[in-house]
């Protein structure tokens, strides 16, 4: 052996006596005398690289036949879907229903009127005092104050009127100034009511005077609307509008009638007058709401029924109120807690204006010609541990849940299209009892049923024309224990107990 032999067999025994040096998972060599646990990569010695085909080679195939071909194929198709789709699109707009135009909505038309004809007994500080409470009013949804009148007269003396000078007992012109700006930030109009004579016995003193004291007016409303008040309302429409001098005052209230202005109303209140006639004077005196006694005169559910079909073709201007036209509480009208909240719903259901004086709200009694003071205590809890009468406890709490249900009925009017401006069909009426359906479109259908009688009532609807209800609807409100809310009832037969009113609802199906 040669010396470079000698030194490779070392290396080879040394290798295999140390461990360290020895692969960990195999004993001998891989396959192909790799070593176990070593890689043999194969690099290309020349790498291919993609480069694609040239301007000139795409020209080439491009103007071939079958290329040709195949492009007038896809172009025809991508014309052909587009086409489709333009058709079909038509077809959906052409069957689809379309939406009913909504009518024009005044603010007048957009919730309820709130009278305060005696402003010490809404608030003893008066004008200020009214501001105070505006929170309180706007939780109801109301639209509109109609306040006073606020004018200094003595009764039944015409030289003694001052129609732009408030009474010192009822505020300042700055506090009337400063509600009007808070109301109308709450969105909240505010109208003054200018009866002249309202301490007397003639609401315009004498026919002999109605001119004279209309002049006054005009000139008193031009004042009053200057400085931001929305609207003026009087008394004794019918002899008014009779007037030569009526025309001057109609357009004192209507000179900023434009389309970007704020509409002034011009309200009138006519009394002991029969649908048609109210129709009539509606017409004559141009008025933009007429406010008329007709549920208080008419007791029956038939003959209210036939003053509300008379009136609902022109329903955005007529308002309806019970006592309202005399600046009387509901309560007068609706001897019981009950019956309070069944006006309620009904006044806020009907097609047309509520007219609501402070207090209805939560049922305040009338007590003498000086009007009831308002209660503001009806959302206090008595002080744990307080001694507490319970009469008198049960009484705030029957306020509480009068107020409630006045709101929920006031809220769902302001957002439900049937209700605030929709059609009216009449189902049922009897001498006790009156049920009607309120409509709009595609919006939801709302049946109101009322019962102010002293027994138990069925109501069998009955639809007109082709007008077709449902089987059934579900109870949204209820004063009836027997009805629950979201409860399904049957439109053929309801069942109503003495004093109850229930609103149903049923969706638009096409």
């Amino acid at each position: 052996m040669n010396k470079d032999t000698e030194i490779d067999m070392k290396d080879v025994e040394l290798n295999e006596l140390d461990p360290e040096k020895q692969p960990m998972t195999g004993d001998g060599q891989a396959a192909g005398g790799e070593k176990n646990g070593s890689v043999k990569l194969k690099v290309p010695e020349d790498e291919v690289k993609f480069t694609g085909l040239t301007k000139e080679e795409l020209m080439k195939v491009a103007g071939t036949p079958g290329w040709v071909r195949t492009r007038w194929v896809l172009l025809l198709l991508f014309w052909l879907g587009w086409l489709g789709m333009l058709a079909g699109a038509i077809v959906i707009i052409v069957k689809a229903p379309r939406c009913k135009p909504i009518p024009e909505m005044n603010w007048w038309n957009e919730g309820p009127l709130y009278q305060i004809s005696k402003l010490q007994a809404f608030s003893s500080d008066g004008l200020k005092g009214v501001e105070s409470k505006l929170d309180s009013v706007s939780q109801l949804k109301v639209k509109g104050l109609v306040l006073g009148p606020l004018h200094t007269v003595q009764e039944d003396k015409p030289e003694t009127l001052k129609l732009t000078e408030i009474d010192p007992t009822q505020g300042k012109e700055a506090d009337l100034v400063t509600l009007l700006d808070k109301a109308h930030k709450k969105g909240i109009s505010v109208v003054l009511d200018v009866t002249p004579n309202y301490k007397g016995k003639d609401d315009w003193f004498s026919d002999a005077t109605a001119a004279d004291v209309l002049e006054q007016i005009q000139v008193a409303s031009e004042y009053w609307l200057s400085i931001g008040v929305d609207g003026i309302k009087v008394s004794g429409l019918g002899a008014a509008s009779s007037s030569p001098e009526w025309s001057k005052l109609r357009e004192a209230v209507r000179d900023n009638r434009t389309e970007d202005a704020k509409k002034r109303a011009l309200i009138g209140v006519v009394e002991s007058k029969s649908a048609s006639e109210v129709s009539q004077l509606l017409n004559t005196s141009r008025v933009d709401l007429i406010v008329s006694d007709l549920l208080s005169t008419n007791s029956g559910g038939v003959e209210r029924a036939q003053a509300i079909d008379a009136l609902h073709a022109v329903q955005r201007s007529v308002g309806w109120g019970l006592g309202a036209s005399k600046r009387d509480h509901l309560s007068k009208e609706a001897a019981t807690p009950a019956l309070v909240r069944l006006y309620q719903l009904l006044l806020l259901t009907m097609p047309g204006t509520p007219v609501f004086t402070y207090g209805d709200e939560i049922g305040l009694q009338a007590q003498g010609a000086d009007g009831p003071m308002m209660l503001w205590d009806t959302e206090g809890e008595p002080a744990q541990g307080a001694v507490v009468n319970e009469s008198a406890e049960a009484e705030r709490k029957e306020r509480v849940a009068c107020r409630k249900w006045f709101k929920e009925i006031s809220d769902l009017r302001g957002k439900e299209r049937s209700l605030l401006h929709g059609d009216y069909h009449p189902l049922h009426s009897s001498a006790t009892s009156l049920a009607f359906l309120r409509l709009w479109d595609q919006s939801e259908r709302y049946v109101t049923a009322v019962n102010w009688g002293a027994s138990s009532v069925t109501l069998k609807l009955t639809p007109t024309g082709e007008l077709q209800l449902p089987e059934q609807a579900k109870v949204k409100l209820s004063m009836d224990p027997a009805l629950k809310a979201e409860s399904m009832v049957n439109l053929d037969s309801i069942n109503l107990g003495p004093g109850h009113g229930v609103l149903l609802q049923f969706p638009y199906t096409g």
